[in-house]
C-alpha cells in the first residue's frame, strides 16, 4: 500500500478515538493541537487523559465501544489493546464510508498520522507509511535540530509581504525569483535574530532592484553516473532554483525527483540511432528558454564536458551573451569503475587511462588511434561501446593487444540494478551476449581489471 503525505484541516471535524492506553494518549495529545472536535471512548483511561476531560478539551465516554459511537463521526482512530475488535471496527468505518486509523497495522488504515516537526506555521512531516514508527520519530528527532526553534516567525514575515510581491510582480516566474533571491540573502537570519527593521530594509532594497525583464541564466549540471548520492552539493542547489529542466535519457528517476517540482520539464535524450530532440534544437532550446527570463537547467548524465556535448551548448550561450555556470558530474568511468571495485590506475598495472568514446556519428566505423589504445601498462575506458564491442577488440587485437588482457563491461554503473561481466579480449563478446546486456554501459580494458575480484565492495 502506498501513502501520499496530506494535510488535514480539522477545523470542526467530528474526530472518534477508540482505547485507553499510551498510544490512544499520543494519538490525542496530537489532535489537541488542532481544532478537531473530538470524543474518546475508553473503560480505563490514563491520567492525561482524564485531566483533559476534566479540562473540558475532550469529550470522554468512559465505556466500552458501541457501532452507534460512528455515527456523524468523520475520522476514527482505533488504539485498543483486542487486535480482533481494531478490525472489527475498522470494517464498520469502512462500510460508512469513515476513514478510520489503526495503531499499528498499515494494513488497516485510510490514513496514517506522520512523526512531525511544528514550528508553525511550518511543519515537518515525517513517515515510513507505517512501517517503523521508530525510524519516523528518529529522522524527527534529526531534522529537529536542523530547523531553528522560531522558523515560523520566518514564515509569517514572509506571508505579511506576499500581497506586495504579489502586486510588484505579476508573472508568476519573476515572484519566484525574488524569493528565491531574498531567501539567498541572510533575511532569515536577520528575522530569527529580531532584527525585523533590517529585514524590512533588505526586502525594500531587492523589490526596488529586481529586473524582471533581465535574461535568465542557464546552469550547465552534470548529474553523475546514476546513484543519486553521488550528487554534488551544487547541482541540488541549482536543480531547486530552476524554473525549467532539460534532462537526458541517462538521468534517473530518483535525481530527477530532486527537481522543483514546480519545474517544466523536457525530455531531450538521445539515444543510438534515435534522437528525441536535435543537439542543434536543444542548444537553441536553450538560449530561446533563458531569452524569457527563465533559469534553465541543463541536466546531464555523468559530467557535462566529458562525451556530454556541454561545450557545444555553452558556446550558444556565449555568443547570446547569457550568463550560465558549469557544475561538474562524477564522470561514468570514475563511477562505474569504483563500484565495480576497479581502480583506473594502479602503480603495478596502469601509470595511465584513456576515456574513448565507442560509436560515432551516423555509424561510421570506429576511428581511433588504435596503436596508443594498444600500449601496454594503461587503462582504456570506452564509453557508449556496447554496439560495436566485436569491432573495438578485434581491432585491438589486430594492433597487438594479447588475448589474455582482461576486459570489465558494467551495466547501469553505480545503480542498485549494477552488474559487472569480466573476461578478456576474445571471451567478453559471447558472455555480453549470453547476459543480453543493455545500456548503459562502460567498458574498461586493462590488467587493472584482474583487481575486481579482490577489491569489488558491491555486489
Amino acid at each position: 500500500m502506498q501513502y501520499f503525505p496530506v494535510f488535514l484541516n480539522l477545523q470542526d471535524r467530528s474526530c472518534l478515538v477508540i482505547g485507553a492506553g499510551q498510544v490512544a494518549e499520543r494519538k490525542i495529545r496530537l489532535l489537541l493541537r488542532t481544532a478537531a472536535q473530538m470524543d474518546v471512548v475508553a473503560p480505563d483511561c490514563t491520567e492525561n487523559i482524564l485531566r483533559w476531560a476534566d479540562e473540558g478539551r475532550i469529550a470522554l465516554h468512559n465505556r466500552t465501544y458501541r457501532s452507534s459511537d460512528l455515527k456523524n463521526r468523520q475520522l476514527v482512530f482505533i488504539a485498543t489493546n483486542n487486535h480482533r475488535l481494531n478490525q472489527q471496527i475498522f470494517a464498520e468505518a469502512e462500510r460508512l464510508g469513515i476513514w478510520a486509523n489503526v495503531a499499528d497495522a498499515p494494513e488497516y488504515c485510510d490514513f496514517i498520522l506522520p512523526s512531525i516537526v511544528d514550528r508553525g506555521p511550518v511543519i515537518a512531516a515525517i513517515s515510513t507509511s507505517g512501517r517503523s514508527p521508530t525510524l519516523a520519530r528518529k529522522m524527527r528527532r534529526e531534522i529537529e535540530r536542523l530547523l531553528p526553534a522560531q522558523l515560523g516567525r520566518v514564515a509569517e514575515w514572509l506571508s505579511a509581504h506576499r500581497p506586495t510581491v504579489m502586486d510588484r510582480f505579476p508573472d508568476e516566474t519573476v515572484r519566484q525569483r525574488f524569493w528565491q533571491d531574498l531567501l539567498d540573502t541572510n533575511v532569515m537570519e536577520m528575522i530569527l535574530n529580531g532584527q525585523i527593521s533590517q529585514a524590512e530594509q533588505q526586502f525594500n532594497q531587492m523589490l526596488d532592484e529586481i529586473d524582471h525583464h533581465r535574461k535568465g541564466e542557464v546552469y550547465l549540471v552534470g548529474a553523475g553516473p546514476g546513484d543519486l548520492e553521488l550528487l554534488t552539493l551544487k547541482a541540488l542547489r541549482l536543480m531547486q532554483r530552476a524554473d525549467v529542466v532539460l534532462y537526458d535519457r541517462l538521468v534517473s528517476d530518483a535525481i530527477l525527483e530532486q527537481v522543483r517540482r514546480d519545474a517544466r520539464r523536457i525530455y531531450v535524450g538521445k539515444k543510438r540511432a534515435y534522437h528525441a530532440v536535435r543537439q542543434e534544437e536543444i542548444n537553441q532550446m536553450i538560449i530561446e528558454l533563458a531569452s524569457e527570463g527563465k533559469r534553465v537547467l541543463r541536466l546531464k548524465g555523468g559530467d557535462p564536458f566529458v562525451f556530454g556535448r556541454g561545450g557545444e551548448e555553452i558556446a550558444g550561450l556565449m555568443e547570446a551573451g547569457i550568463p550560465f555556470q558549469v557544475v561538474p558530474g562524477i564522470t561514468a568511468a570514475s563511477g562505474c569503475a569504483a563500484y565495480a571495485g576497479i581502480p583506473l590506475t594502479h602503480r603495478d598495472y596502469a601509470q595511465s587511462v584513456t576515456f574513448v568514446a565507442g560509436h560515432l556519428k551516423d555509424n561510421e566505423s570506429l576511428q581511433l588511434d588504435w596503436q596508443l589504445l594498444a600500449r601496454p601498462a594503461q587503462t582504456v575506458v570506452v564509453y557508449m561501446g556496447l554496439e560495436n564491442l566485436d569491432q573495438l577488440l578485434a581491432q585491438l587485437l589486430n594492433h597487438g593487444v594479447p588475448k589474455e588482457r582482461p576486459v570489465a563491461l558494467i551495466e547501469e554503473g553505480t545503480s542498485e540494478q549494477q552488474r559487472v561481466i569480466i573476461g578478456d579480449m576474445t571471451t567478453l563478446p559471447q558472455r555480453v551476449r549470453e547476459a543480453q546486456v543493455r545500456a548503459p554501459t562502460l567498458i574498461i580494458i586493462g590488467e587493472v581489471v584482474r583487481l575486481h575480484d579482490s577489491l569489488r565492495w558491491k555486489e
